[in-house]
């Protein structure tokens, strides 16, 4: 078995206000790739470059493979700053971040498969169970199944494919199966409305084994240190409940996008108050109201945000794991978050009139951004709302996986 990362390219020793303030220093260069990026409908060389430099994709691995292995507050802290300068870059951050969590989670033997061979490996995933099967086998699985969405797959040399396990019929189990690139086929399919250079392709797996310690079994990351990889990686951030708290990095991804259209929206108003001759928008009750409406929902959202991260590091200091109704309370969070945040693009998409219609101008990209965010189901408040309700009036929610 390779040892843990040690060289002196690892990042164990970087302060967390350093990298957030790599972080922010990328946003200008960010701005500038947009469009090339969204043409090219994956992450640039340049940027994953970049990205790997400053270790952005590091935050959550040990510290032991030569990650920073920063609290839980950083999945929402980096993403929401990066998403600033690009929410499509933002949000492959968030995945291919959490990932490396995950993988902390997992058998000895799987972490040094990927990082004992390099550490700076990258793992994309397909997180719909419902999309792959799998049967039990002798030393572990056979899987098959067809995952969209697998964002960052194109640059991955690993993939986490969520399986349902049954014996016949019968639901047996819930597994994130780890698979080599050559284990599977990229399907480019990825041609869509906004969250364009993501490059969220589409998965194939046909009949692939997969060894049971590259298994991870879905009850063992609700939270708590039953996971297999609790001996090696004690750290309290591996023990936060993911299925729980999972959507909250992409709805900081969202914030960030509202927080460069408010960015944006004042820059364009106070130009244009510059004008010698006719009324200065900024003198205008209507955009002083939208734009302070906006920034008030954009600030809630990201107070809302790490508020909920805070808690449940702390929870997780504490060996504490959140009942079933504080699961669902953290998951309505995050799709609420991010239903303000496209609140307040839409209404400063408003304020630009024609010039929010130009691809030119930064807004049109980010509001079609906004939208694409607010399609995913963990950042939908009407698919997320509901089962806390349900629970706080007293019924029941069954879900496997929470």
């Amino acid at each position: 078995m390779n040892a843990p990362h040690t060289s002196s390219h690892g990042f164990a020793g970087v302060a967390y206000a350093d990298t957030m303030q790599r972080a922010c220093s990328l946003v200008p260069a960010l701005r500038d790739r947009a469009a090339r990026a969204e043409a090219a409908r994956v992450m640039l060389p340049e940027t994953v470059s970049d990205l790997q430099r400053i270790g952005a994709l590091r935050i959550l691995q040990p510290k032991r493979w030569g990650g920073m292995e920063y609290d839980f507050v950083s999945y929402i802290d980096v993403p929401m700053e990066l998403a600033r300068g690009c929410a499509s870059t933002s949000w492959n951050v968030v995945n291919l971040s959490i990932h490396n969590w995950m993988l902390a989670l997992y058998d000895e033997r799987a972490q040094a498969e990927v990082w004992g061979k390099d550490p700076d490996a990258l793992i994309a995933a397909g997180i719909a169970y419902p999309q792959g099967r799998a049967r039990k086998a002798d030393g572990g699985f056979v899987i098959s199944g067809k995952w969209n969405f697998s964002s960052g797959v194109n640059i991955a040399e690993w993939c986490m494919l969520a399986v349902i396990v049954r014996d016949g019929e019968r639901v047996i189990d819930h597994r994130m199966c780890l698979l080599d690139k050559s284990q599977y086929e990229v399907v480019d399919d990825w041609h869509t409305l906004g969250m364009r250079s993501t490059g969220s392709m589409t998965v194939i797996a046909k009949d692939v084994f997969v060894p049971e310690y590259r298994a991870l079994c879905a009850y063992d990351i609700r939270g708590g240190d039953t996971f297999p990889g609790a001996k090696g990686n004690p750290h309290p951030v591996y023990r936060v409940s993911l299925n729980a708290l999972g959507g909250h990095g992409i709805a900081a991804t969202a914030v960030g996008n509202a927080m460069a259209a408010l960015e944006h929206t004042l820059a364009l108003v106070k130009e244009r108050s510059t004008n010698y001759t006719g009324l200065k928008m900024r003198d205008q009750q209507i955009v002083q109201h939208r734009v302070s409406t906006a920034a008030v929902k954009i600030e809630s959202a990201k107070l809302m945000l790490r508020t909920d991260a805070l808690a449940a590091q702390e929870e997780a200091n504490n060996h504490v794991v959140p009942d079933l109704q504080q699961k669902l309370r953290y998951k309505r969070n995050a799709a609420y978050a991010a239903t303000l945040c496209m609140e307040a693009v839409d209404a400063l998409h408003a304020v630009t009139g024609a010039t929010g219609i130009y691809q030119s101008y930064p807004l049109e990209r980010i509001f079609r951004d906004a939208h694409a965010l607010g399609a995913h189901i963990s950042l939908n408040f009407d698919a997320q709302a509901p089962a806390w309700g349900l629970v706080a009036l007293g019924g029941d929610v069954v879900n496997p996986t929470l």
